[in-house]
């Protein structure tokens, strides 16, 4: 398969399963829904992110290397952030929703990924966003994919977490203290 063909095809398959997961896994009218504009936030930046990147790639030349490997390693973390969000998003079940929520029965998932990583599901939405830096193989497209999602998903999680905290107490307080963020025994 042509490595462009396979680009735009999982470009599509990500933007649509995020309008679906944006559609299907929204909070109930039951929920306690604690989002801050944060869902609202995310999609302006990555659609401002992932628009300015693809079009600064196509009038600027500031390459990265020359050499062919940056736009494989980026397409497959393209493909791999895609499909371990998707089963990230399956293992966390009826607690994921696309806004900042505190369901019912609420609880702390620690198990799996999560027992090394606080937001494994924005671990890999962002691998995806440096994938597709990485692809476009240009300084200021690479600038324009990762660094606004980074900001944005950073605010996300200091309002999660604020809420987590807030319903978990001490509970969550000690699976902080036990876990990282984003990325296993780093950050």
């Amino acid at each position: 398969m042509n490595l462009q063909i396979l680009f735009y095809a999982s470009m599509a398959v990500w933007f649509l399963s995020e309008i679906i997961y944006k559609q299907k896994l929204k909070s109930a009218d039951k929920d306690q829904k604690k989002d801050q504009s944060t869902l609202s936030i995310l999609w302006i930046v990555i659609i401002f992110s992932i628009g300015s990147a693809v079009m600064v790639s196509h009038i600027s030349d500031f390459v990265i290397t020359d050499s062919v490997w940056i736009v494989y390693t980026g397409q497959a973390l393209i493909i791999i952030g895609i499909v371990c969000r998707y089963l990230i998003i399956r293992s966390l079940g009826k607690y994921f929703t696309v806004d900042v929520t505190i369901r019912e029965d609420h609880k702390i998932k620690k198990d799996g990924l999560y027992h090394y990583v606080r937001h494994p599901s924005y671990t890999f939405a962002l691998l995806t966003f440096l994938g597709l830096g990485l692809y476009l193989n240009n300084w200021i497209s690479f600038a324009l994919a990762f660094i606004p999602p980074c900001i944005a998903f950073s605010y996300r999680i200091k309002i999660e977490e604020q809420v987590l905290i807030g319903q978990f107490g001490d509970d969550y307080i000690q699976y902080r203290k036990a876990t990282k963020k984003l990325i296993p025994f780093i950050y």
